[in-house]
């Protein structure tokens, strides 16, 4: 029976050697074999890929396992929803035509069993970061996507690896936790907290896996695919955070 939701993000397909991608590419397809039978919905919480951008007649080369298994599972009646990170903003119709993907740029809100959920990749929330906001706002913009795109993919390809090398995911920076008190997502969340009820907080971008109680309500950072493998599930009652294990799913 289809009854589970998944949540995952973070993959970063692309980053690194190409070996190494190649290997974790691998494990997201197990995963995704392995939820295929009970998954109603699918949830990715943004940077699937570490570069991503739709020329009109041309998509970044590779991933093809990934995309494969995507739309195994998309023809198999499973509702799939991608969101654009700070690594893939430069999603735009690809996957709708291809997936029937529904596309998030910023957040989602929606309720099931009563429970209500707040999902957002996570980049540019809460409080400080002000230049990596106004990059935000530069690179959603139509004038900016109009300009990459008048390069040779090659060319912008190019420029896109070069820009990876020097992410947090390139160079497997490790994550600390601040502390409730200092963790911008947290303040974030808390931060709505006091305007609107939420059960459930869901996040990407943070690469460090978390799951923290708050005022009625729990957030859950999901981590990212290069060191954690971790993911979230919903059964209907409850959500869990778990890592994937060669095929051997423990919670975290």
């Amino acid at each position: 029976m289809r009854d589970k939701i998944y949540f995952a993000s973070d993959f970063h397909l692309g980053v690194g050697q190409k070996s190494s991608s190649f290997e974790r590419e691998k494990r997201i397809v197990a995963w995704l074999d392995f939820i295929k039978d009970d998954a109603k919905e699918l949830y990715l919480i943004g940077d699937i890929f570490d570069f991503w951008f739709e020329y009109k007649t041309v998509v970044p080369k590779g991933f093809i396992r990934f995309l494969g298994k995507l739309a195994e599972l998309a023809d198999a009646g499973v509702a799939i929803t991608l969101f654009k990170g700070n690594h893939d903003m430069w999603i735009f119709s690809y996957f709708k035509e291809q997936l029937n993907a529904t596309i998030i740029d910023d957040e989602l809100i929606f309720e099931r069993n009563g429970k209500k959920f707040y999902l957002h990749h996570g980049d540019g929330l809460g409080p400080g970061d002000a230049k990596y906001k106004l990059l935000k706002k530069i690179f959603r913009s139509a004038v900016c996507q109009w300009l990459f795109s008048v390069f040779h993919p090659s060319i912008g390809m190019g420029i896109a690896q070069r820009w990876s090398k020097h992410s947090r995911a390139a160079n497997s920076d490790e994550e600390q936790f601040l502390g409730d008190d200092k963790e911008w997502l947290i303040l974030y969340a808390n931060e709505l907290l006091g305007k609107e009820r939420f059960d459930y907080f869901i996040f990407g971008h943070r690469h460090l896996p978390y799951d923290r109680a708050l005022d009625n309500s729990r957030i859950v950072n999901l981590g990212e695919w290069i060191n954690f493998q971790t993911y979230a599930i919903w059964d209907g009652q409850s959500l869990v955070l778990k890592n994937w294990n060669d095929g051997h799913p423990s919670n975290f």
